[in-house]
């Protein structure tokens, strides 16, 4: 198996400059390829996030360019669930800024709540995702490393990060992706379709729903959240043996997801879909997307039939729309600039995630 030996040098310490303008406040993590920091920006006197290749790593031209390629695009697109960027820079190494992001990883928030998310986040959430990945499509690129780990819930929204592996569909190097998280054809090398990233989001929406990924790596050598396609974009394979009969999606379907949660029929069929193990029987995200909205109290495009004309009705901190026969303290939105409407992707009477998931 390939793995690529720790680096030598210690990551920048606090009150360096990582970027010009830029002072590291903190370490955020280092990954196979990357250090994160959390800094200081002096042009816009708040906080980023700076993505640097690690030193030990500033040598590797197609590296430097993938790091590039992913700040232009976060520049470029315009998403309300995308991370953005605001700069990215060549010198005196390449870096991009990003955004810092409130709230948390979906990741953490599975691993520390004991209570799994309700049916209409899970459908809140799963919606949130079909955005943001159609936005991609359309832009011509898949994701291919859809997990709990690259989307963060905060601000009443999903946002997914890391297009660093991004590319647009077509033939693909075995294994490019995280383990856990594969489709099939990932695993193989192959034809990477919208399909692929369709397994991504299912593979996201049963780890949330039940706790537990579709396929475990226990059996593997394999570090389930760290930086697999590193070792790819080095030219030496995926985060695994070259055997790649040591995918067990490439040999058995992933057990429903109503083996180990209850869930609406219709949410868990949708899941269920999105593993099926041929990308043709795998559901589009329009028709995904039509299915989670179908769960919802109201859908996503819903007007509240009894909007306020006020805004002293509504408190800050949910999607919820108004409704007396349910009401709750601090469950409704506040809109500031006039009379309450319907968000694009609020859910009507659904909790948002993070009005949700802070009582966690």
């Amino acid at each position: 198996m390939s793995r690529t030996p720790p680096p030598r040098t210690s990551p920048l310490t606090a009150g360096t400059t990582v970027a010009p303008g830029y002072e590291v406040l903190a370490h955020l993590c280092r990954t196979g390829w990357l250090d994160l920091y959390d800094a200081w920006s002096q042009e816009r006197e708040c906080r980023c996030v700076v993505k640097v290749l690690r030193p030990d790593r500033q040598g590797e031209q197609r590296l430097r360019e993938r790091l590039l390629q992913e700040g232009h695009w976060l520049q470029t697109f315009t998403h309300p669930h995308l991370v953005r960027a605001y700069e990215t820079g060549e010198t005196p190494e390449p870096h991009v800024v990003l955004e810092t992001l409130t709230g948390e990883s979906l990741a953490h928030l599975v691993d520390r709540r004991r209570r799994r998310l309700a049916t209409d986040d899970l459908a809140l959430l799963g919606l949130h995702l079909c955005s943001a990945l159609h936005y991609l499509h359309g832009k011509g690129l898949l994701h291919l490393d859809i997990k709990p780990s690259n989307i963060v819930v905060g601000c009443r929204r999903a946002k997914v990060l890391d297009l660093s592996i991004a590319r647009p569909p077509g033939l693909a190097p075995p294994g490019l992706g995280t383990f856990c998280y594969l489709a099939p054809e990932q695993a193989r090398g192959g034809m990477l379709t919208p399909a692929t990233d369709v397994w991504g989001l299912g593979s996201t929406l049963y780890e949330a729903a039940t706790g537990a990924v579709p396929f475990d790596d226990t059996d593997t050598d394999t570090d389930t959240d760290t930086d697999t396609h590193t070792a790819t974009d080095s030219g030496t394979g995926s985060g695994t043996d070259a055997d790649t009969d040591r995918y067990p999606q490439l040999d058995e379907r992933a057990p429903s997801v109503t083996t180990r949660r209850r869930l609406p029929h219709t949410l868990a069929a949708a899941i269920d879909s999105c593993l099926s193990p041929d990308p043709g029987a795998r559901p589009s995200l329009t028709q995904l997307a039509a299915v989670l909205d179908g769960v919802l109290p109201h859908g996503r495009r819903g007007v509240p039939a009894q909007a306020s004309p006020t805004i002293m009705n509504h408190s800050p901190g949910s999607l919820r729309t108004p409704d007396t026969r349910h009401q709750t303290p601090n469950t409704e939105t506040r809109n500031r600039h006039g009379p309450q409407t319907q968000t694009p992707d609020a859910s009507g009477r659904s909790r948002c995630l993070l009005a949700q998931l802070r009582l966690g």
